[in-house]
């Protein structure tokens, strides 16, 4: 029987499983839709297939839980950059991702569970805007990590705001859709904010969604770097200048074999 050895990892409640490329069998986007469910497969966010770098230590493809590729995850470059570091004794990651070239630098270790400060690069902020749904009009910030975001600013999340951040998310002003962040204020250091990810749906965590989600806070004012971003996954720390770093943890959980 063929299997597909892999590894599941998990950031703040955002979980991926971390596959070897050459162990690819055919269409990774239907494998990865199949390996990805939480009821007939492992269960993951998402796979980063990991590939050899001429410039890196390795190089990563996105595949989300549907099977569409993502530029980057904030929170699985971490995971790879974890199981990496218990594979080969290091203290530094390069990954080439498909936002270009991330470092993730170990600040601590215990056991399995691993912390990193990450380079993510220079962020994009634009000009809020509006964009009209079905039942309403909302107001947001974009913002691009490489990957396109749009911050919406609540006083509160209110039930059934999955729905709606979905909508956004697949709404025809963004061309190749977007990523969706929920922002409450808790004060100048501090937000808490709710993800809807492309290809996804609602996850528990975002690497990538929280610097947008603080970069956003600190553009309108509102909040100043770092940022402690709270999600219910766990919390992260944001830092930015000019480039961003994020800072957070990610564990190895698990190693096995998958049927094909």
């Amino acid at each position: 029987m063929a299997t597909v050895p892999f590894v599941k990892a998990t950031a703040c409640g955002n979980d991926f499983l971390i596959i070897d490329l050459t162990h690819a069998p055919g269409d990774i986007s239907a494998f990865s839709q199949r390996i990805c469910d939480r009821h007939n497969g492992v269960g993951a966010d998402g796979v980063e297939w990991v590939l050899p770098a001429k410039d890196a230590d390795l190089a990563v493809r996105l595949l989300n839980a549907d099977g569409s590729e993502a530029e980057i995850s904030g929170n699985g470059t971490r995971c790879v950059a974890a199981w990496y570091c218990s594979e080969n004794d290091c203290d530094s990651v390069a990954v080439r991702t498909g936002a270009g070239l991330k470092t993730c630098e170990l600040t601590g270790r215990d056991g399995n569970t691993f912390e990193f400060r990450s380079s993510m690069g220079i962020p994009e902020v634009g000009d809020e805007f509006p964009i009209q749904l079905t039942c309403a009009e909302m107001r947001g910030v974009p913002v691009s990590i490489g990957n396109p975001h749009y911050v919406v600013f609540v006083p509160e999340f209110e039930l059934g705001w999955q729905a709606v951040a979905e909508q956004i998310s697949k709404h025809h002003d963004f061309k190749h859709g977007t990523n969706v962040e929920f922002v409450k204020l808790i004060n100048e250091s501090e937000i808490e904010v709710r993800f809807c990810e492309r290809g996804v749906g609602e996850t528990m965590s975002s690497g990538t969604g929280s610097c947008a989600a603080a970069v956003a806070s600190i553009h309108i004012g509102k909040a100043r770097s770092p940022v402690r971003v709270h999600a219910p996954g766990g919390t992260q720390a944001v830092e930015w200048s000019s480039e961003v770093f994020l800072h957070g943890p990610a564990a190895l959980l698990c190693r096995g074999e998958f049927f094909v």
